[in-house]
């Protein structure tokens, strides 16, 4: 009886219980594929409204942490992973997709105003239908706030209409997405591939080359001269002369007909030609004989964040670094380029030596697999900080935050970006970042749910299933004009699924598009526009209670 009691309660170990039901049924829902289409992490939305409909009473404020928190874990993982890649993208595109995705949510919020003059809705009903739609908890808390300030309404009515707006609110975010795809007839893997070709200009996509040594100028010069004329367009691996390979040191004498095997980008290609001599695409082939080639992991962590020349690994052996892989990025290597905790090198040298070399770089699985709590939970720290300063702005009759997911998106971004302060490393393994953010987005959506599901239904048979209509309109309507003009500026699909997703801080959106394709395409536009997005999402809302109340 005691046992059958936690079904019938609103304490702790039964809100942990309905919880754990709401994630296995979400998971399982997850999976079923209807004409092609799967709900993904938004089942577990859905597991939470029916848990919630069929009696579950979890205890509000348990509940109410457990979203926040969730939600926290996931924006701080989608920072830390799409960091590095963060200043690249906004340098390529990231000015105009932020202007798209501000428009998004201009339009949203000039949709529901007009929604409430055609139909003299209540304030307290539309600003929730506009924080359901476009699936913002924070403009929601916001919204509720001035509501209660102002006494202009309900806030209970702010919640249920939120709740009847964000189911499809998810779906009409997903249902865009394959609209504009269907509508351009664009092929998934041809846009993945082009956004592939356009990264290798931004981040330097490396191709294995060999020099073959005509230019007169050079023969005779030292190889630290050739070194310091080619630094950043090319690495190089091993010298071939007279039919051998050798590891060049740096007071070597280049001569005539050398070959110079290593990497570079194409956008160097006619430059070394120039310099050099004869260049030709090389096959990634096994170095043979007395050389030998080894990927490395970097765990050393009294050198982790120093240059290339400071860690000296070729003054100490016959090898040279000849690429970095970080955050799906293959980086040509200079001497002035830091190696981070956690970066895969690929070194070449003499292979006696190889592994000594291997040793002092670290190359320890076992020290990449410990984890890093203290510098997660400081990131965490620092991103409450952020979200809960005020910011003032005329007319405004409380200030905006950035809130408990701005806030620690932001520092993650800064952080997956530095990687470290001082000698506090903030890296975290692809496994262990993908768990945090799985972890975090089901406890999310599964508070959401349960803590809605009581009175969806009710709501929506007594006159709330116009709310769902409103609701559908305020989600389609804006996204479509802009991924309409999004794609007529030629803008990559996944891009502008990942925009369209960080412009309606929606996860399970991400989560979705993320499943088109494994490029980084659509993580590095969502983390580019949410910050942005998520301010004017907590604006708007407030500014919609006040100028229409």
């Amino acid at each position: 009886m005691a046992i059958l009691n936690l079904f019938s309660d609103s304490g702790l170990a039964s809100t942990l219980l309905f919880l754990s039901i709401v994630a296995i049924m979400g998971m399982m829902l997850a999976k079923i594929q209807v004409f092609g289409i799967k709900l993904g992490i938004a089942g577990v939305l859905f597991s939470g409204l029916i848990v919630g409909h069929f009696g579950a009473i979890p205890d509000p404020t348990m509940l109410r942490f457990v979203k926040e928190f969730g939600l926290i874990l996931f924006v701080y993982s989608i920072g830390l992973e799409v960091g590095p890649r963060f200043i690249a993208s906004l340098r390529n595109n990231g000015f105009t997709i932020n202007l798209l995705a501000s428009g998004i949510v201009l339009l949203g919020a000039v949709t529901a105003a007009i929604l409430k003059v055609i139909f003299n809705l209540r304030i307290d009903a539309v600003v929730g239908m506009l924080c359901g739609a476009v699936t913002n908890t924070p403009s929601l808390g916001a919204a509720q706030q001035i509501i209660e300030e102002q006494g202009t309404g309900n806030v209970e009515t702010t919640s249920m209409a939120y709740a009847v707006a964000y189911p499809l609110g998810i779906v009409g975010i997903i249902l865009v997405m394959i609209l504009i795809r269907v509508f351009f007839k664009i092929k998934v893997d041809k846009e993945a591939q082009s956004y592939t070709d356009e990264l290798a200009g931004v981040s330097g996509q490396l191709d294995s080359v060999k020099l073959k040594v005509l230019n007169g100028a050079l023969v005779g010069k030292s190889f630290e001269h050739l070194f310091s004329v080619l630094e950043g367009q090319f690495a190089l691996s091993r010298v071939q002369r007279d039919g051998q390979f050798f590891i060049p040191k740096n007071k070597d004498l280049l001569k005539a007909n050398d070959i110079l095997y290593g990497v570079s980008s194409q956008q160097y290609f006619s430059s070394l030609e120039i310099v050099v001599g004869d260049l030709t695409l090389s096959e990634e082939v096994e170095v043979s004989g007395s050389l030998g080639m080894e990927h490395v992991l970097f765990t050393n962590k009294r050198l982790a964040g120093k240059t290339i020349k400071q860690i000296g690994l070729s003054k100490k052996y016959p090898v040279n670094i000849t690429r970095i892989y970080r955050a799906g990025m293959s980086i040509l290597p200079t001497e002035h380029d830091s190696v981070e905790f956690g970066d895969t090198v690929r070194i070449v040298g003499e292979r006696k030596r190889l592994d000594e070399a291997a040793d002092y770089l670290g190359n320890s699985t076992e020290e990449l697999s410990h984890p890093n709590i203290v510098p997660l939970f400081l990131g965490i720290f620092f991103g409450v900080l952020l979200g809960s300063i005020p910011i003032l702005f005329p007319g405004l009759p409380a200030p905006a935050k950035l809130g408990l997911a701005g806030g620690p998106l932001i520092v993650a971004i800064f952080l997956g970006h530095s990687g470290r302060i001082g000698k506090l490393n903030f890296f975290m393994t692809p496994g262990a970042n993908l768990f945090v953010r799985e972890l975090g987005i089901v406890l999310f959506l599964g508070a959401v749910g349960l803590g809605a599901g009581s009175k969806f239904i009710a709501t929506i048979v007594n006159g709330g299933y116009m709310w769902v209509l409103y609701g559908v309109i305020i989600t389609i309507v804006p996204l479509l004009i802009v991924t309409i003009i999004a794609r007529f500026l030629k803008i990559n699909y996944l891009t502008i699924c990942g925009m369209v997703a960080g412009a309606m801080t929606d996860p399970p959106a991400l989560e979705y598009a993320n499943s088109l394709s494994n490029v980084q395409a659509q993580s590095t536009a969502y983390a580019t526009v949410y910050p942005l997005s998520m301010f004017l999402r907590v604006l708007s809302a407030q500014l919609l209670v006040l100028l229409l109340m």
